[in-house]
């Protein structure tokens, strides 16, 4: 790949080259896998099912189940009812799920199926349900297919019945079960009653039992998502994957939103607790004050290593954002900042960090591609690339560093399960960088000792 001036980059608006994200059913399938006993099903060809699959039980490792409507040939030219009537038949009788939540397909985008008709005459059996949601994957990301997929529930499901429940919603964004772990942790200890919605905790983190079971414990149950309307607020973790569903509840069942940044690093985290806090009028706990004392101190004692060290970082637009605060915070230089969603938001509030901590030089697209920012970085290199798996092209290139975190992560174990918001989040994150540039300070060194040997 030869290195290019601005003035050779010419804009691309019709092709991306290793593209930094998924399709929409990919984020549609996980939100529906966060929901107890749910089925997530695929109303288009089985092909497309077996690549979304696929893709997140790399991720996970552990299966991602969902169902298909079997488009053959026919299907395509005739439409999908009769397929998606017997498919929704077949799943309750065979899987038995408590709830089935279709989405649709390039496919069945395309030729222009109507799912909300096709549920509505549907003989669906007593106590069972069905919603659906609209993700064409020519359009947006799997970030998309996520929160389109939430809009899908609540729009069913949620229901003001005039009388409050007393607790707060917790919509975590697209992060890992650990994470969500994570978050709920924080909202327990101070004493705040919570739905989380949605829970892939318990679910695609689920314990080796000894025997297969399709519906694990977790995920958050059908009439919690129904509760979500007598909620009295909701706190929308993530700005831009989280704010439609918050702002449709708001709609449907005058529910009030908070919309705060996915709490990764010592001021998001710090959002999020004040914000518990409030709501449940409990002091914080010595315990997260510790944990916050501490990851300071682990700040302060590594700074040397990281000090003005310059990063790209890529990946889901909310987690890129979390990640740059914090590198802000450690004092390093997010010079190149990129996420595959199209979502212009994205772009202007991470120039607003940028402004926040006066850093110059730095660069931040959103609908962008790793090519792209291979070739910014052959233009002017970094010390530090941050994100999941497909980058390390790029760091294997030109002899970078890689830390791996966001999605997808396919290529290493354990991840998943650990988790990157909140104080020990954010302590994870630091020592992962920390040990990287220290890697290769040593690997460095050892190089020049073998030079002057020799």
């Amino acid at each position: 790949m030869l290195s290019m001036t601005p003035k050779e980059l010419k804009e691309r608006t019709a092709l991306r080259i290793n593209p930094c994200k998924t399709c929409q059913p990919v984020g549609a399938i996980y939100c529906a896998l966060g929901v107890h006993k749910c089925m997530p099903h695929s109303h288009g060809s089985q092909g497309c099912v077996s690549f979304h699959r696929m893709f997140l039980t790399r991720h996970f490792k552990d299966p991602a189940i969902a169902s298909t409507s079997s488009f053959t040939e026919g299907a395509s030219v005739f439409g999908g009812r009769t397929n998606i009537e017997t498919a929704v038949k077949n799943v309750f009788d065979i899987y038995d799920p408590d709830i089935i939540a279709v989405h649709t397909t390039c496919l069945s985008e395309t030729i222009g199926d109507d799912i909300n008709s096709f549920i509505q005459d549907m003989t669906i059996p007593e106590g069972k349900l069905v919603v659906h949601t609209n993700t064409p994957s020519y359009v947006g990301s799997h970030i998309n297919g996520f929160y389109n997929m939430m809009c899908g529930f609540i729009k069913y499901l949620s229901r003001k019945t005039g009388k409050s429940n007393g607790k707060i919603a917790i919509f975590p964004g697209f992060v890992n079960p650990g994470d969500m772990r994570e978050m709920k942790r924080i909202a327990s200890l101070l004493k705040a009653p919570f739905i989380m919605f949605p829970d892939t905790s318990g679910v695609m983190d689920a314990p080796m039992t000894g025997h297969y079971e399709m519906y694990p414990k977790g995920g958050t149950k059908i009439e919690e998502i129904a509760a979500l309307g007598d909620c009295e607020k909701v706190i929308a973790l993530g700005e831009i994957t989280s704010e439609e569903p918050a702002a449709l509840l708001e709609k449907q069942c005058k529910v009030p939103y908070e919309l705060l940044p996915l709490p990764i690093g010592i001021s998001a985290t710090d959002e999020f607790v004040t914000a518990l806090s409030k709501f449940s009028k409990c002091e914080v706990p010595y315990e997260l004050e510790e944990e916050r004392g501490q990851l300071i101190d682990i700040m302060l004692d590594a700074h040397q290593y990281y000090y003005k060290k310059s990063v790209a970082i890529y990946g889901d637009p909310d987690t890129v954002l979390g990640i740059t605060s914090l590198v802000l915070e450690m004092g390093m230089i997010p010079k190149y900042v990129i996420t595959g969603t199209p979502k212009e938001d994205f772009t202007r509030k991470a120039e607003e960090l940028f402004a926040r901590y006066s850093v110059e030089g730095c660069k931040a697209k959103a609908s962008a591609d790793l090519f792209e920012l291979h070739q910014w970085i052959k233009n002017e290199k970094v010390d530090l690339l941050i994100g999941g798996t497909h980058g390390k092209t790029i760091a294997r290139a030109e002899d970078i560093p890689l830390v791996r975190a966001g999605f997808p992560i396919i290529d290493r174990y354990v991840h998943s399960y650990m988790p990157i918001v909140g104080y020990k989040g954010a302590m994870r994150l630091v020592e992962m960088i920390s040990n990287a540039l220290m890697d290769r300070m040593d690997r460095d060194c050892a190089d020049e000792d073998l030079e002057i040997v020799m």
